[in-house]
C-alpha cells in the first residue's frame, strides 16, 4: 500500500512539474485585442432635459446655409443649432462633406413641400446611419411651426421616429399637419421664388415622385460660417 502511494505522488509532481511550457501548437493565435472593433457607443439617453429658454431666445443664435441649384438659383437658409441640435449638426456635416453636392429635390408637392436630399433618389436613401427626431411627439421639444420657408428634417413613418437622416424638405405653403410630428430646424431667409420655380416641377404622381430627367439638381450646399459643431448623436442601421 505504501508503494502504491509513493508511485502516485512521484506522478502528481512529475505533470506538476511539466505544467509550465505547453507543446507547439498549430493553432493561429487570437487576434490582438486592438486590432478588434470596439464596441459601438452608447447613445445619451432620450429625451435630453427639456430647455427652458424660450422659443426666442433658442433660435437667437443661428448658422447661415446656402443651397445652390444647377441652374443658378440660390436659397439661403439660417439654422437654429439650439432649437434642433442633433439636425443642424447633422445637417452642416454632411453639407462640410459634400454629401449634398449634385443630389436632387426628388420629390415635389406644389403648395406642400419640396424634398431633398436621397443619394439614391428612390427617397429611400440615407448616409448609413439615422439621428435622433427632435420634434414633440418623440419627447423633443420643438415649437418651429411649419410655415412657409420652414426647412425640416424627412423621416419614415410611425413608429419610426428616430428614421431620419439625410432627407429635407422646405416647406410651400403653410403645413399645420406636420406641427409636433418632424424636426424642423430652419427657415428661408433669401430665395422663396427659387422654391417656388421648384414647386412647379411637374410630378409622376399624388406621391409628388418627379422623374429623373426633370428633377432640379443641387449643385452644392455650403455653410456660411466656420462655427465647430460636435458631430450628431448616430444611430446605427
Amino acid at each position: 500500500m505504501k508503494k502504491c502511494i509513493l508511485a502516485l505522488c512521484i506522478l502528481v509532481l512529475f505533470l506538476v512539474g511539466c505544467g509550465g511550457e505547453q507543446p507547439a501548437s498549430d493553432t493561429p493565435p487570437a487576434a490582438p485585442v486592438e486590432n478588434l472593433q470596439p464596441p459601438p457607443a452608447e447613445l445619451p439617453p432620450w429625451p435630453p432635459p427639456e430647455d427652458t429658454r424660450s422659443f426666442e431666445e433658442r433660435t437667437a443664435d443661428t448658422i447661415q446655409a446656402t443651397i445652390t441649384m444647377e441652374n443658378g438659383g440660390v436659397i439661403v437658409m439660417e439654422l437654429y443649432p439650439e432649437l434642433a441640435p442633433q439636425s443642424v449638426r447633422n445637417f452642416v456635416e454632411l453639407a462640410r462633406k459634400g454629401f449634398y453636392d449634385g443630389l436632387a429635390f426628388h420629390r415635389i408637392m406644389s403648395g406642400f413641400m419640396v424634398q431633398g436630399g436621397c443619394p439614391d433618389g428612390t427617397g429611400s436613401g440615407n448616409p448609413g446611419y439615422s439621428i435622433r427626431g427632435e420634434y414633440e411627439e418623440n419627447g423633443f421639444k420643438n415649437e418651429l411651426n411649419h410655415l412657409r420657408g420652414v426647412v425640416s428634417m424627412a423621416r419614415g413613418g410611425n413608429p419610426n421616429y428616430d428614421s431620419a437622416g439625410s432627407q429635407f424638405f422646405i416647406v410651400h405653403a403653410n403645413s399645420p399637419g406636420l406641427n409636433k410630428q418632424y424636426a424642423g430646424f430652419g427657415k428661408v431667409i433669401s430665395g422663396m421664388e427659387v422654391v417656388d420655380e421648384i414647386a412647379e416641377t411637374p410630378n409622376s404622381g399624388p406621391n409628388g415622385a418627379v422623374a429623373i430627367e426633370d428633377r432640379p439638381i443641387i449643385k452644392t450646399i455650403t455653410i456660411d460660417s466656420d462655427v465647430e459643431l460636435p458631430p450628431p448623436d448616430k444611430i446605427s442601421r
